[in-house]
């Protein structure tokens, strides 16, 4: 009876000794796990939430059934102090790839800026601002590229925040059609606004090649040609013949 007592002690003993390593020591190597991300279900595509301030919260949706380019967004904004929940929606063109909360114009209401790729026959982007007024959305205007903005643009954009303002950059092709090739350029535009409207100044210095070099047009000078001297000489003798001759003939 001592025996198996004994033996049954030992047996309780180590395994109470084991249960407790395994529950205060991490064998060796072995990393925490993140919780996996929360992942959007059909027909939800892309979100981020965007904080504005304490209690004001605005979540970014694109959503859409059956296209990967074309569809809606919708922006909620949350103002958990009033209790108050607006919804802007408005149609999606292209996927959004990211989403920008600035103030450009410093008035104290906050613009949200939606960034969107699509394709055609070359990459594309596309902006949609919105600025926030005690909750309530006004659509802003972004400004397209100019024709000398557009020279050499074949997509690729990369936006990005800086001392409040938007900056804009994207490489430069040489070439047209599928002979375009990068000429290791970029082109950098930032945007500011005044008055909800958008200002647009280019920062980087484009250097152009010229395929055909003008020549520089030489002025000729202009001669005048003088009319020929008559000297006073010459002419009294033509008169004193003249009256000679009208002279002999009377006689």
């Amino acid at each position: 009876m001592n025996r198996n007592r004994f033996l049954y002690f030992s047996v309780f003993t180590t395994a109470v000794f084991i249960t407790g390593c395994s529950n205060n020591e991490k064998p060796a190597g072995t990393t925490a796990i993140a919780p996996p991300k929360a992942v959007l279900t059909e027909p939800f595509r892309f979100h981020k939430m965007i904080e504005v301030s304490p209690g004001q919260d605005y979540d970014v949706f694109s959503w859409g059934r059956g296209s990967s380019t074309i569809g809606a967004f919708e922006i909620l904004h949350s103002d958990s102090a009033a209790a108050k929940f607006t919804t802007t929606t408005g149609d999606l063109d292209g996927a959004i790839i990211d989403v920008f909360n600035t103030d450009m114009d410093l008035d104290g209401n906050p613009e949200i800026l939606i960034e969107a790729n699509g394709k055609d026959t070359t990459n594309y982007t596309h902006i949609y601002a919105f600025e926030f007024t005690y909750g309530k959305a006004e659509k802003l205007d972004f400004p397209r590229l100019t024709q000398q903005q557009r020279q050499g643009y074949r997509g690729g954009d990369n936006f990005y925040v800086k001392d409040g303002k938007l900056e804009r950059e994207f490489p430069i092709y040489t070439g047209t059609g599928q002979a375009a090739k990068p000429s290791g350029q970029k082109r950098e535009l930032e945007y500011g606004m005044r008055n909800n409207e958008f200002n647009v100044h280019q920062l980087s210095k484009d250097f152009t090649k010229v395929n055909s070099v003008e020549k520089p047009v030489v002025k000729q000078k202009t001669v005048v040609s003088k009319p020929a001297k008559t000297t006073k000489h010459k002419t009294e003798k033509k008169k004193k013949k003249k009256h000679r001759r009208h002279n002999s003939d009377e006689g």
